[in-house]
């Protein structure tokens, strides 16, 4: 046995020697069966219980009966103050119950009591949290697949960011806020995107897409009482289904080559348009330049009209002769001329004109040496 004396040895709550000294772990030794016998014994469980209840009576005051009522008051007033007091985080909310029914306070971060357990309190978070909604792309889930309004089907994966600002309301106003919560936002963005063509999911409007979202879950989770405000919807992946992805990028590259393309017109017809319209601005510089000068020649022309009018007008005779001689002088000074004098008696059929172009033609520089 464990505690037999081995080698002469002690057992295991000391002593040593042999025959009769072994000391147990009241410090006696085990009883011995009557009628004699050799060797160490087992000792004796009840006289074991008894030397035990004999001490707990003097520990306890009162008895081991007394005492022990005693004891079981104490352990419950602690298990009572266990289950009355509380505490609740910064993060944190609480509500508290009485007999199921709330109360209209609401515990604030720190440390609270109430009447268990005809009270009883339930703690929220009111921190923000995140709701993902939809699988990723590539993803065999069909949880984001969303029919547009173009007839194409994609696949959103979005996010919505909320906190409780209404406890009471969170707790009792619906059986399971989160799930009511996730779907709803699946409603609310199945409907915004069944209004519009796939390529405003994919890039051109999802800012747009995102508050319409938004306001269309806040909306109906105010009308359900829930406690909720949302903080913001994020669109964070938007793609064509894996079956048609080849396709939809094809498409996307021939938009691309569209834009391309007629930014490349627009610039081009940009340069051509800019050019017309220097030329046009020329043409019309040119032909306000060309008017002033003909309008100021015509005005010219007149006022020496009107100058020699005078003239003529004080000395008619005088500016006549005057106007026939310088009218002929401007006719006859680069004309071929032969003047005759008829006492001379030259005779009329001599080539007077080829003669004066012989002589002219003589008079004119040769080229070369």
């Amino acid at each position: 046995m464990p505690w037999s004396n081995q080698n002469g040895g002690g057992g295991p709550w000391g002593g040593g020697g042999g025959g009769g000294n072994n000391q147990g772990p009241w410090g006696q030794g085990p009883n011995r069966p009557r009628g004699g016998g050799g060797g160490n014994q087992p000792p004796d469980l009840e006289d074991i219980i008894r030397r035990g209840q004999d001490r707990l009576k003097n520990i306890v005051p009162g008895g081991f009966n007394g005492g022990a009522v005693l004891l079981v008051f104490v352990i419950l007033v602690i298990f009572w103050l266990i289950n009355a007091v509380y505490t609740v985080q910064p993060d944190e909310r609480g509500v508290e119950l009485r007999f199921g029914k709330p109360k209209q306070e609401i515990s604030m971060p720190g440390l609270h009591f109430h009447i268990w357990p005809f009270e009883t309190v339930e703690i929220v978070k009111v921190t923000e949290q995140q709701l993902n909604i939809g699988s990723r792309a590539g993803s065999t889930s069909g949880s984001g697949l969303m029919l547009s309004g173009d007839q194409n089907i994609v696949n959103v994966q979005f996010s919505v960011l909320y906190t409780i600002n209404q406890p009471a309301d969170y707790l009792f106003k619906l059986e399971t806020p989160p799930q009511t919560l996730q779907q709803v936002a699946e409603s609310a963005m199945r409907e915004v995107v069944g209004r519009r063509p796939a390529q405003d999911i994919f890039r051109d409007a999802r800012q747009g897409i995102a508050n319409d979202v938004k306001g269309i879950i806040q909306g109906t989770m105010d009308s359900y009482g829930a406690g909720i405000s949302i903080n913001a919807v994020a669109i964070e992946d938007a793609a064509p289904p894996r079956e048609v992805a080849d396709a939809f990028d094809e498409v996307q590259r021939a938009e691309q080559d569209e834009d391309r393309f007629v930014e490349e017109a627009n610039k081009y017809a940009n340069q051509k348009l800019g050019g017309a319209r220097g030329q046009a601005a020329q043409i019309r510089e040119e032909a306000a330049a060309y008017k002033d000068r003909v309008v100021k020649e015509a005005d010219g022309g007149a006022k020496r009209f009107i100058s020699i009018y005078d003239q003529y007008k004080n000395a008619p005779e005088v500016t006549r002769e005057r106007m026939y001689l310088e009218t002929m002088e401007r006719v006859l000074k680069n004309s071929n001329k032969v003047i005759l004098d008829e006492k001379s008696g030259a005779l009329p059929y001599l080539p007077l004109n080829e003669i004066t172009k012989q002589q002219a033609d003589k008079a004119k520089p040769t080229g070369g040496n």
